[in-house]
């Protein structure tokens, strides 16, 4: 291909991710970055890319405004690229999975291809154009890589085996003992955001976030904080915030397969001693729970022991 970057006049980044690279001194440093490695096309290794996982994170945002975070699951190649403005997905979402019925023709839509054993992850943003029987398309809007840190590296192998046992769906309105569980034990969350509603429609992001176990502290039965290390520059979920507060995480069980997810508003702590409580933390991340499921045993893959990410190691335990 003979273009590369972003080629377009107007910037990368949307108005609430400018006002915090702004904020922090740094909005001319990532808009060089930005038009350097944002394209508005998958280049080939990215496609070849998607093309090996047995998974991807998606992101989406139901008809009230509420974002959710999902995971969509299948054997290698179930994610194609026929062209390198679109991606088809040829696989349905899991029991229990929110995005059943948020999911059809011309919403936004985010997807994190990430290959967790590698450390290797990219972000690709996009409309829904076509659903089919067996699949659904994407066209193209945003597409870029992330950087390896705080991906705690494991090795997640697809089964369907492994959904033959019972599942069941728990609606979970606080957060009680199973849930409160998952979320102390987890080293790995996703989260979904949007910087504008189900309303007015627009990008749809979904990130990755990972700590030592414990790392999201469980405040009462609905609220989580959540330190923020340094990362890229980029804020695309904190602009999205910044705009439209409301977040939608997700939780993995890799021994169990059991699933976590959650919708509810989320703000930034910017400042305070709260943050200096955590080694390591730049900012907060406060997250109250609205509502949300815990689907037990519905993915079909399992993850060996996790390998912490190196860059954890100068943080501190919680």
């Amino acid at each position: 291909m003979s273009h590369s970057g972003w080629l377009h006049t107007e910037s990368p980044f949307h108005p609430g991710e400018l006002a915090i690279q702004a904020q922090l001194g740094v909005q001319e440093q990532m808009d060089k970055q930005g038009r350097r490695v944002i394209r508005d096309y998958l280049p080939d290794q990215h496609r070849q890319f998607f093309a090996q996982l047995s998974y991807v994170i998606v992101g989406t945002v139901d008809a009230s405004g509420s974002p959710w975070a999902s995971i969509l699951a299948g054997e290698p190649g179930f994610l194609s690229s026929p062209d390198d403005r679109s991606l088809q997905v040829t696989a349905k979402p899991l029991l229990g999975d929110p995005l059943a019925t948020i999911l059809r023709a011309r919403i936004d839509i985010g997807l994190l291809g990430i290959e967790l054993h590698t450390r290797r992850r990219n972000r690709l943003n996009g409309t829904v154009t076509a659903i089919h029987p067996d699949r659904f398309d994407v066209q193209i809007v945003q597409s870029f890589g992330n950087c390896p840190q705080y991906i705690q590296a494991r090795l997640l192998e697809f089964s369907e085996s492994d959904i033959a046992a019972p599942q069941s769906v728990h609606l979970v309105e606080v957060l009680g003992e199973p849930d409160r569980a998952m979320i102390a034990a987890a080293d790995t969350f996703f989260i979904a955001t949007a910087y504008q509603d189900a309303a007015a429609a627009g990008g749809v992001d979904v990130s990755h976030r990972g700590g030592k176990p414990g790392f999201v502290r469980i405040d009462g039965d609905r609220t989580l904080t959540i330190p923020d290390f340094s990362g890229n520059d980029h804020f695309n979920t904190f602009g999205n915030l910044k705009l439209n507060p409301y977040a939608g995480l997700l939780f993995i069980d890799f021994d169990r397969g059991n699933l976590l997810y959650l919708t509810g508003t989320a703000e930034v702590i910017w400042e305070g001693d709260e943050i200096r409580a955590y080694a390591g933390a730049e900012r907060l991340l406060r997250f109250r729970l609205s509502h949300g499921y815990r689907v037990e045993g519905s993915l079909p893959l399992r993850g060996s022991a996790p390998n912490f990410s190196p860059f954890l190691d100068r943080m501190g335990s919680w």
